[in-house]
């Protein structure tokens, strides 16, 4: 079975559509980074250095540090998907961001979004 091509399209092509849908809704691009920083363990230095290097969605998931153990808390459906039921492991990452970011664009304050008790 062919992978996704999400799989394969590089982090830095889609991180400036999160950045813009924050911003149309008052949020900020420091944001956007905090909640992929949250996610995945990277340094503010190391995700700018995936971007800048073009990394694929598989390879920056792959290689992120530390996932955050609380990223299980996230629920709801995106793009007609509940997240919770994604049973590939790298799309439901895929996912988790993207809740995560129509979560921030929707208001929601950072602590509720970062799932801190």
């Amino acid at each position: 079975m062919a992978k996704h091509r999400i799989f394969t399209t590089s982090v830095a092509s889609v991180y400036p559509h999160y950045v813009t849908k924050a911003e149309k809704k008052g949020r900020t691009k420091s944001e956007v980074d905090e909640i992929f920083r949250w996610l995945t363990g990277y340094s503010q230095e190391a995700l700018e250095a995936h971007l800048g290097k073009r990394t694929d969605f598989e390879t920056f998931f792959a290689d992120a540090p530390e996932m955050n153990p609380a990223r299980a808390l996230i629920k709801g459906v995106v793009c007609g998907v509940r997240v919770e039921d994604i049973e590939e492991p790298t799309m439901r990452e895929i996912r988790y961001l993207d809740k995560l970011i129509d979560e921030l664009a929707k208001g929601k304050a950072m602590g509720k979004i970062l799932r801190t008790p």
